[in-house]
């Protein structure tokens, strides 16, 4: 009879939640509001922040005024604000009894909300994060302890090879060749196995060389690589790339 990892309830469903050019309500202007507008910027959101002018933190105020990467309403929250439909809404606050009334009314409208420090009252937690272009590696203590998240993610950040944002790129790219050179819907899962096989038979110092090609060695690397496709072999990473320096 087969064997099967046991459920193991009481964790969070880790997703890359896409929220390019979804509405992002941000309710407060201090560091932690600054942190969030870093975040759902980064992942190309429109953002609304609510908050008085004397509530601006340093860095907010930068985003507002200088980076001009959010729209900025001067005044504290209303009721009214969540008819705009928002697709997420961040609180980020002092009052604490504001806050919590702020969630139950997304929660209500069935609008995911994030509540700066109440757990119970959060359909979401904000992970430690590394970035390196992008590759993306995030941490969650699932609420335990934010500050063992980041002790965590650094440990896996220094942990990596050098340059490994940029070979994802690369390698990135080269997927993209692939279903360029096989487009039918229906060869997905040999595209898959090909790329896969070239991964684990290169290896990280194998595709790490990729960082170091120019145009011209990029395209003669394309077409050693899309002969070697339709033949259905993987070529040894020493007859395709230039030895690494």
């Amino acid at each position: 009879m087969a064997s099967y990892a046991p459920i193991r309830p009481g964790g969070s469903l880790i997703l890359a939640w896409q929220t390019k050019n979804r509405k992002v309500l941000i309710v407060g202007g201090g560091q932690v509001a600054a942190g969030r507008i870093v975040s759902v910027k980064e992942a190309d959101a429109q953002v609304t922040l609510i908050c008085p002018q004397d509530g601006l933190c340093d860095e907010v105020k930068h985003r507002v005024h200088v980076d001009k990467v959010v729209h900025w309403v001067d005044r504290c929250f209303q009721d009214s604000d969540l008819d705009e439909n928002y697709d997420m809404v961040l609180t980020a606050i002092d009052d604490h009894e504001e806050s919590l009334r702020i969630g139950q009314l997304c929660r209500a409208r069935r609008i995911p909300v994030n509540v700066a420090d109440v757990p119970s009252m959060c359909d979401f937690y904000f992970m430690s994060q590394h970035r390196d272009g992008p590759l993306q590696i995030a941490v969650s203590t699932n609420g335990q302890g934010p500050k063992l998240a980041n002790m965590i993610r650094q440990k896996i950040a220094a942990s990596l090879p050098p340059g490994i944002g940029e070979t994802v790129r690369r390698m990135g790219i080269l997927r993209g060749k692939v279903r360029q050179w096989d487009p039918e819907i229906s060869n997905s899962g040999p595209r898959m196995r090909w790329v896969t096989k070239l991964c684990e038979d290169w290896g990280w110092s194998g595709m790490a060389r990729l960082n170091t090609l120019d145009e011209k060695q990029q395209d003669e690397m394309y077409g050693t690589l899309q002969k070697a496709y339709h033949t259905g072999e993987v070529p040894n990473v020493d007859s395709v790339l230039p030895p690494h320096e």
